[in-house]
């Protein structure tokens, strides 16, 4: 039962993780309106930004766009870091992933001792304990 919570965790986390990146490629690489299909008509990635209410909330005061005209300064160096740390996050969580399937999830690569479930429900793609963590530090 654990063993799905986990794997349910690491598959949202892809999820919304893959989410945010492909945000970020659109915004940074889009016009607004622009399209481009990916497989056929059926699958296509489009640039829109929504201008009015979004899931009851009113995105269109004052505070909003301002955070908004704050976003829209990030420039493309850090767009690019930030897509390849959550690349790399992504990576982690596939080679645990491949962990579980090994059966070598949940296991200090260094000390070899079990890793503490709650570092793994904070950190589930750890692969230290906390002992090894800090004594890497």
């Amino acid at each position: 039962m654990k063993k799905n919570l986990i794997i349910v965790t690491i598959i949202v986390t892809i999820v919304l993780v893959f989410d945010q990146v492909l945000k970020i490629y659109i915004k940074s690489n889009f016009s607004p309106g622009e399209t481009h299909p990916l497989i056929g008509d059926w699958f296509v990635l489009e640039y829109i930004e929504n201008q009015g209410m979004a899931f009851g909330t009113n995105d269109t005061g004052r505070s909003f766009n301002m955070m908004e005209d704050g976003s829209d300064t990030l420039s493309r160096e850090e767009v690019a870091q930030l897509a390849s740390r959550q690349e790399k996050f992504i990576a982690s969580l596939k080679n645990a992933l491949m962990r579980i399937e090994n059966k070598t999830y949940g296991i200090c690569r260094v000390t070899g001792k079990l890793i503490k479930k709650e570092r793994l429900k904070l950190v589930p793609h750890a692969t230290l304990s906390i002992e090894a963590k800090n004594a890497q530090s």
